[in-house]
C-alpha cells in the first residue's frame, strides 16, 4: 500500500514576553490524509484566543466524521462556514457583538493533490524550485491607515467569505502555514532560505530579527512533501486507452507480434530486435475510473515489486498509451507443460519453495498474490535441462486481509474464501498446495470448480495415490497445506518452507477420518498384541479350573 509521505513541523511564540498567545495550529494524520491547521485570534477581540482554539479543534474532529460520499471541496467549505455560523450566534447571544474571531488557514493532502482555504490574512505559501509563491488570499485593507485591517475573518458576520484553491503537488514540495506574525517579520526572500530549516527555524529567526520582543503572536506549520502517490500521479496522466489493437501495429517502437491473451490486451511484441510483453489497460477503463484504479495498480505493482522470481517491469515516462511494459520469458506456462506430463518430484519441490519465497516477499509488502495456479507460473529450462520458475499476473495482488471478491480462481480457493473470509497466509497456502498437488498428479484434490459455484468439499486424496512416486513425507506436506480445515492447515508460509527443506522431520498427516491402522500402525499393532494376550491369558484361566 502507498502513500503520499509528509513530513510535517510546527512551532509558535508569544507576543512580547506573554507565555501564552492567541494563535493556535494543529497537524494531524486521518487515515489517508494529513490535515494542517493554523488559527490567529483577532486580538482586538476579547475572545480571539478561545475562537482560534474551538476553530482548530471543531475542523479537526470533523474531518475524523467527514462523510466519504463528501468532496474535499464540499468538506472544507461546510465546516468552515458551520464553525463560523456556532462562533457568531454565540458571541451575539453573550456579548451582543462579535468577540469569538479568528482568522483561519487550513490545507488538507490527499494522495497528490493540496486542498487548502483560508479566511482572514493568515497565509499559505507553496515553496517549489527554490521559489516560495502565496497560495493564500489576504482578506485585509490595504488603504493607508487601513492596513491591516481585516475584511473576513470567522465569527465577524452571520455568512463568511472562503477562498478556496486546489493544487497538484511534487515531491520536495514544501506548504507553509503562518500568522501575520510571522510573515511582516521575516520577508520573501527569508521565508525562501528559512524553510528548508523548518517551522520552529522561520519563527526563531523571526524572533531574533526584534531588538525587543515580537510585536505579535508568530506561528509556523511547515509541510515537507517527502514522496508523492504514485498511483494517483499515474491515474491523473491523460493517456488515451486504445480500442482496438492488430498484429504489426507500432506503438512507441513496440511492434506487436502476437496477442498472448483472448481479450487482445497483452502483446508479445519485439523493439530493437528484443523481445517484451505489453499489457494495456481493459477497455472497461475508458468509462470506469475503478477498473481504471484496478490498472493502475496492476502497472504500479509490476514496476515496484522487484524480484528473481517476478519479470521486470517498466512504466514507459514518454509513452502515449496506457500500457506497461513486462519482460519476456522464453518459456511456457506450467498449465501447458502439465498438459503434456506431471514434473518431476524434485521441479515440484522447486515449484513450492518458489511459490513461498514469493509469497515472504510479498508479505514483507503487507501484500498477496491472490492467483497463485499454474496459468500464472512459467516454466523455464537452462542449458543444463534444469527448471525454474517465474510468477506472473500483478493483476492479482492485493493487500492481505482484503475481502475482495474479484480476487483468486476458484479451483483455487480455500473453502474459507467462498464464505467471505478475508486473504491471509492459511488461504494463500491452499493455493500453493492446489498447485503442487496439480504439479505431482495432474489432477485436482477436490475437483475442478466453475465460477458462481457453490462447491462441496470432500477429503483429498493422497498425490501418492495417483503418483506412485511421491513419497509419504511429501504427501502429507501437500495434504497439510490443502486442509480444509483452518487449524489443521499450515498458518505460516515459513512451517511449510521449514518441512520441504527437512523431509525426516515433516510430521505425518492423515485425514480426519483416516483409521487407526493409517495414523499409527505401530499403535495399532501394540493395541492389537495387548489385546490378544490378555485373551490368550484368559483363555488359559478357564482351561486352568
Amino acid at each position: 500500500m502507498t502513500s503520499t509521505s509528509v513530513k510535517t513541523s510546527g512551532f509558535s511564540l508569544a507576543k512580547k514576553k506573554e507565555l501564552t498567545g492567541d494563535d493556535f495550529y494543529e497537524v494531524r494524520t486521518i487515515g489517508d490524509i494529513t490535515v494542517a491547521i493554523v488559527c490567529d485570534g483577532v486580538g482586538s477581540a476579547s475572545e480571539g484566543a478561545e475562537a482560534a482554539k474551538r476553530t482548530t479543534s471543531y475542523l479537526m474532529n470533523n474531518f475524523k466524521i467527514r462523510p466519504k460520499s463528501w468532496s474535499m471541496e464540499k468538506s472544507i467549505k461546510t465546516f468552515i462556514k458551520s464553525i463560523n455560523s456556532i462562533l457568531y450566534q454565540e458571541s451575539q447571544v453573550n456579548y451582543e457583538r462579535s468577540e469569538l474571531v479568528t482568522t483561519l488557514t487550513i490545507v488538507v493532502i490527499e494522495g497528490d493533490k493540496l486542498y487548502g482555504a483560508n479566511v482572514g490574512d493568515s497565509r499559505i505559501y507553496l515553496y517549489r524550485d527554490n521559489a516560495i509563491n502565496q497560495l493564500s488570499f489576504d482578506h485585509a485593507m490595504n488603504e493607508v491607515g487601513f492596513e491591516n485591517v481585516l475584511t473576513s475573518a470567522i465569527g465577524i458576520e452571520s455568512e463568511v467569505e472562503v477562498y478556496y484553491f486546489e493544487n497538484l503537488l511534487q515531491k520536495e514540495d514544501k506548504i507553509l502555514l503562518c500568522s501575520d506574525g510571522l510573515y511582516n517579520v521575516l520577508s520573501q526572500n527569508r521565508l525562501e532560505k528559512g524553510i528548508a530549516f523548518g517551522a520552529s527555524a522561520l519563527v526563531k529567526k523571526a524572533s531574533s530579527l526584534m531588538e525587543r520582543d515580537l510585536p505579535d503572536d508568530a506561528t509556523a506549520v511547515v509541510l515537507e512533501i517527502e514522496k508523492v502517490d504514485e498511483r494517483e500521479v499515474l491515474k491523473r496522466q491523460a493517456l488515451e486507452i486504445p480500442q482496438s489493437l492488430k498484429k504489426g501495429q507500432t506503438v512507441d517502437g513496440y511492434v506487436l507480434e502476437k496477442s498472448l491473451i483472448q481479450n487482445d490486451r497483452t502483446w508479445l511484441c519485439v523493439k530493437k530486435t528484443k523481445r517484451y510483453v505489453l499489457k494495456f489497460a481493459p477497455l472497461d477503463g475508458i468509462d470506469n475510473p475503478a477498473i481504471l484504479d484496478f490498472f493502475v495498480k496492476e502497472a504500479w505493482n509490476a514496476k515496484r515489486l522487484k524480484a528473481d522470481f517476478f519479470p521486470k517491469a517498466v512504466i514507459p515516462k514518454n509513452r502515449t498509451l496506457r500500457y506497461y511494459v513486462m519482460q519476456w520469458f522464453d518459456g511456457e506456462s506450467l498449465d501447458e507443460c502439465l498438459k503434456r506430463k506431471k514434473i518431476s518430484i524434485d521441479d515440484a519441490v522447486k515449484l513450492a519453495q518458489t511459490l513461498l519465497q514469493t509469497s515472504q516477499f510479498l508479505l514483507g509488502k503487507d501484500l498477496v498474490h491472490g492467483d497463485i495456479k499454474p496459468h500464472n507460473i512459467i516454466v523455464l529450462k537452462d542449458a543444463n535441462g534444469d527448471s525454474s520458475f517465474k510468477i506472473i499476473d500483478f493483476g492479482s495482488v492485493t493487500e492481505i486481509f482484503s475481502t475482495a471478491t474479484r480476487v483468486g480462481t476458484p479451483s483455487f480457493l480455500s473453502p474459507q474464501r467462498f464464505q467471505s473470509e478475508a486473504i491471509s497466509e492459511g488461504s494463500e497456502l491452499f493455493s500453493i498446495g492446489v498447485t503442487l498437488y496439480l504439479a505431482l498428479t495432474n489432477r485436482y484434490p477436490y475437483g475442478e470448480i466453475e465460477p458462481f459455484q457453490s462447491p462441496t468439499f470432500k477429503e483429498a486424496k493422497k498425490p501418492s495415490k495417483y503418483n506412485p512416486n511421491v513419497p509419504d513425507w511429501l504427501d502429507s506436506v501437500t495434504l497439510r497445506a490443502i486442509a480444509l480445515s483452518k487449524e489443521r492447515r499450515y498458518e505460516h508460509y515459513s512451517e511449510m518452507a521449514h518441512e520441504l527443506k527437512s523431509p525426516k522431520n515433516v510430521r505425518p498427516y492423515f485425514n480426519e477420518n483416516a483409521s487407526l491402522i493409517e495414523r499409527s500402525p505401530v499403535t495399532f499393532y501394540r493395541v492389537g498384541f495387548t489385546i490378544m494376550t490378555l485373551l490368550n491369558m484368559a483363555l488359559l484361566a478357564l482351561l486352568l479350573r
